[in-house]
Order: C-alpha cells, then sequence, then structure tokens
C-alpha cells in the first residue's frame, strides 16, 4: 500500500527536498503552506501536480503551526503514515527581533502538532526539526548526550520543541523521533541565510551586478553539510524499529571566513576586495563553535554526511552564477540541485 507522509515547512529548503525524496519513494505527500499573497512554492515547481490531475501523489495543503483545530481536522482527514514537522521561524538573529512569534510558531507549534495527533486519534510516525543551535556554547565536538545551552530565541524555542517531542514520546508512546541537525545549505536555501547570500554575491559579483557583500561574524565555526543528504537522514529517523533522537552533521568544522575564501575563490575572485563587515549582522550572544559527531546516526541509521563544506561552497556558487546568467537571459531557471 502507498504510504503518506504529512510534512510542515514543505516550501522551504528542507521541506522541498524531502517531498521529492517521498515521491521518488513512492509516498503520498501532504505538505503544510501559509497563505500569501504571492506565490511561495517556487522549490517545488519541479514535482508540483496540478489539483486536476487524477493521480497525482501531492497535495498542498493550507494551514499554520498556530493553529491547533486546523492540525487536529488535517490529520484526521490525511492519516499520515509519517508526520515531518519541518514549520519553523528558522531564521536565528531575527528570533532576537520577534522572539515572542519565534516561541509561538517554533516551539509551540511543535506541541500544538504533538497535541493533534493525539487529539485525532492516528497511528503515525513523528519526525521534529531540532537543530544544532541546541548547544550554543557548549563546547565541541556535540552528539546526543551533550548538554544544551541555546543563546538564541530561535535555540530557546527550539529547546522546547526538543523536550515536548520526548515528552509525548515517553508520555504517550507516541514514535517520535528529534532529529538534531547541524547546519546543511543548498541553492535552494533563503537568501537572507549567511551562507546563500555569500554564494549569491559571488555570482553577481562576477556579473558586475554589485561589488561587496556585507557580513557579520567571520570567525564564527559551523558543520556545513548538503541538504538533501540530511533530509535522507530524516526519513530513516522513521524508518528505524524504535523512535530515537540524532545528530545529523559532517564532523568537519570552518570558519565563516573560511566558507567565504572557498565561494569566492570558487568564482574565481579574491573575497578581500568584496567582503565589507557590518556590526548590525552580529548576534546579541553569539554561538561560537558547532561541529557535530553523528556516530549514532552512522551506527544505527547507516547515515553519513558526503558533502563536505567546501564542495558545498564550490556547488552553490555554481548554481547562483547559473541563475544569475539565466536572469540576465531573461529567462526562469529553477535550482535543481
Amino acid at each position: 500500500m502507498t504510504k503518506s507522509a504529512l510534512i510542515t515547512g514543505t516550501t522551504g529548503q528542507d521541506g522541498s527536498y524531502l517531498t521529492e525524496l517521498l515521491l521518488a519513494k513512492g509516498y503520498e505527500v501532504h505538505g503544510l503552506i501559509r497563505r500569501s499573497s504571492s506565490f511561495n512554492t517556487e522549490r517545488l515547481d519541479g514535482v508540483y501536480q496540478d489539483p486536476h490531475e487524477p493521480q497525482r501523489r501531492l497535495f498542498l495543503h493550507y494551514g499554520d503551526l498556530s493553529e491547533g483545530s486546523m492540525l487536529v481536522n488535517l490529520l484526521r482527514d490525511v492519516t499520515p503514515d509519517e508526520v515531518y514537522n519541518l514549520g519553523a521561524q528558522s531564521h536565528v538573529k531575527v528570533s532576537f527581533e520577534i522572539p515572542e512569534y519565534t516561541g509561538d510558531v517554533t516551539g509551540l507549534g511543535a506541541t500544538r502538532m504533538l497535541e493533534a495527533i493525539r487529539a485525532a486519534k492516528i497511528d503515525t510516525r513523528y519526525y521534529q526539526a531540532s537543530t544544532s543551535e541546541l548547544y550554543g556554547s557548549t563546547p565541541p565536538p556535540q552528539n546526543e548526550d551533550t548538554p544544551f545551552h541555546p543563546r538564541s530565541p530561535y535555540g530557546v524555542a527550539k529547546i522546547y520543541a526538543y523536550w515536548a517531542t520526548v515528552n509525548y514520546r515517553e508520555a504517550y508512546d507516541l514514535f517520535a523521533c528529534n532529529g538534531i541537525l547541524f547546519n546543511h545549505e543548498s541553492p535552494r536555501r533563503g537568501e537572507t541565510f549567511v551562507t546563500r547570500k555569500i554564494t549569491r554575491a559571488v555570482a553577481r559579483i562576477k556579473h558586475d551586478l554589485q561589488e561587496v557583500v556585507y557580513l557579520g561574524n567571520l570567525d564564527a565555526v559551523r558543520d556545513w553539510g548538503y541538504a538533501p543528504e540530511y533530509v535522507e537522514g530524516m526519513w530513516r529517523m522513521l524508518q528505524a524499529d524504535e523512535p530515537a533522537d540524532y545528530v545529523l552533521a559532517t564532523g568537519e568544522g570552518a570558519t565563516v571566513a573560511d566558507f567565504v575564501g572557498a565561494a569566492f575563490a570558487a568564482g574565481g575572485l579574491d573575497w578581500h576586495d568584496h567582503v565589507r563587515i557590518d556590526p548590525n549582522y552580529y548576534r546579541p550572544a553569539e554561538v561560537e563553535r558547532l561541529i557535530g559527531d553523528a556516530t549514532k546516526a552512522q551506527t544505527e541509521l547507516q547515515w553519513s554526511a558526503q558533502t563536505k563544506w567546501r564542495e558545498l561552497a564550490a556547488l552553490m556558487v555554481e548554481a547562483d552564477c547559473r541563475q544569475v546568467e539565466e536572469q540576465l537571459a531573461g529567462r526562469h531557471v529553477r535550482i535543481d540541485r
């Protein structure tokens, strides 16, 4: 029988890759999207199916993680075999500016989904998108046993969602997993996130569309992987015999300056000529070093990251250069990688 899945945040980077993965595996996929006055499903262009197609397997539903009753009704209608809660206000710097909204959607939103599963009385497996930001100032390497010390409203909201997931697993015997994913990027990453901001700037500078890019803390160390590989890890968590929490990471750290250097080198440019520092991009509380230890996922899920940060920077620059070239030629281009 065809398995079904419900994905929140389906129009985001991870949601779009996960949608593609599940469709390729034969799933019926239901995606939760927020109503907007403009089209916000561009990342799904490659798999979008017209609602009038009789054999379609992708269904999009308007909704929001702030609406608990809507979630209950949707779960009763869809009765998914798997639920992937990827929806969130996920920008760390922005979370300092809208902390209450971040807490409501990112933290309480997870509880609403978990309670909706319980209220709908459906037998499903639940994946919660957790984050390396849970660790904050705790020194690396960080694994499933490392103490949490979040340093942003986003991290605080995610730690609430993390423990809510554990609580529902223990209190109600729900098959619920936390995926503690370290930074994972791609050409589909939002343009305000630092990696995409960098690679997009390289492409635009290379084509004389801008001269400089303004960044914040270049000394922060992150563990950057490739998003399509990480959504495979999400899926594997829900195929395990027992629910558990897993770190997904490459195990290799690099500074923002390292990523900048690799990205500009991939574009044939010297980053020192084009990068400027703007103190407004510094966070009120910085997270200095995040490097993950994914030994548990490697052992129990047979999952490991294949793409490291240097290769990631190069493929993102290549994709952004192609996009800029297509736009200059007056053509619309979809990011396929």
